[in-house]
């Protein structure tokens, strides 16, 4: 779980740090650096509002009984999906035109008042920061039992997100962010699949879902989960030894039906620099 941990950070990270740089960039470049003693308070909520999300999701559900844990896991599993499915095309269509949205919008929050700066400022950082949680929650219950490898992983891939911006911000850095988006949503799409198919197996075992029993495959002997190469597949792909057959018809359909539809898109050229640029 530490790599698609990692990218998931990474990648959710990334979007919320360059939104960040392009609104500070907007306010420092255009001579209202003032209006930043509003951003940082809405920026701060939004990243408490998100841990404290996670929190609540991954530690009070110790509570409930085994059949409500895998019928909620399972649930918002799939509801991981759904904001990593959406996230990932989001991405791909508004890598281009997102700098000129978010400074006109904070143009328009700078004429309404403070409290409209804040507010834009929290939501913009905040929808990336709920969708981390949840995936987060998704990815500890995926993760074998007790294990800190999910939070290194987010911690991890967060705190690189930060370095990329930071770098691109001052001008340190310079690559072709289109491209970036393009590869981590391939990698997301196998990851998705597998979050899909875990989620699915949750509802099985919380009696939700028929199927529990029927296997489409068992590789318990060729490929176990406690091998290295096991334990790898596991933690890119969140690889499963016995896979039910709705687990399997999930992850193939995910794949088959979601990737293609993902590369097909025509990747929007963006600038290497896409805050603190000088345009």
């Amino acid at each position: 779980m530490l790599f698609s941990s990692l990218l998931i950070g990474l990648r959710e990270g990334l979007e919320a740090a360059l939104v960040v740089s392009i609104l500070v960039a907007f306010l420092v470049k255009t001579g209202r650096r003032s209006a930043l003693r509003w951003v940082w308070p809405g920026i701060a909520a939004a990243v408490i509002l998100s841990i404290g999300v996670g929190a609540i999701l991954t530690f009070t559900t110790a509570q409930l009984s085994f059949e409500q844990q895998e019928l909620l896991g399972g649930s918002l599993s799939i509801v991981a999906v759904g904001f990593v499915t959406a996230m990932i095309f989001w991405m791909r269509k508004a890598s281009k035109s997102i700098a000129a949205e978010l400074r006109g919008k904070m143009d328009e929050a700078l004429a309404v008042g403070p409290l409209a700066v804040l507010l834009l400022s929290f939501l913009a950082v905040g929808r990336e920061g709920l969708e981390t949680a949840v995936f987060f929650y998704a990815a500890v219950q995926t993760a074998q039992g007790g294990t800190t490898q999910p939070l290194i992983g987010f911690a991890v891939g967060i705190a690189i997100a930060v370095a990329i911006a930071y770098g691109l911000y001052r001008g340190a850095i310079r690559f072709d962010l289109g491209k970036f988006f393009t590869i981590t949503g391939v990698l997301l799409v196998f990851v998705a699949a597998g979050v899909l198919g875990y989620g699915l197996h949750d509802l099985q075992e919380a009696g939700f879902l028929p199927g529990l029993h029927t296997l489409a495959f068992d590789a318990s002997a060729a490929i176990p989960e406690t091998s290295w190469y096991g334990a790898l597949l596991k933690g890119v792909f969140n690889y499963s030894q016995q896979t039910t057959v709705l687990q399997a018809i999930a992850w193939i359909a995910y794949v088959v039906i979601v990737l293609p539809l993902f590369l097909r898109r025509p990747a929007d050229r963006t600038t290497p620099v896409v805050a603190g640029s000088k345009e």
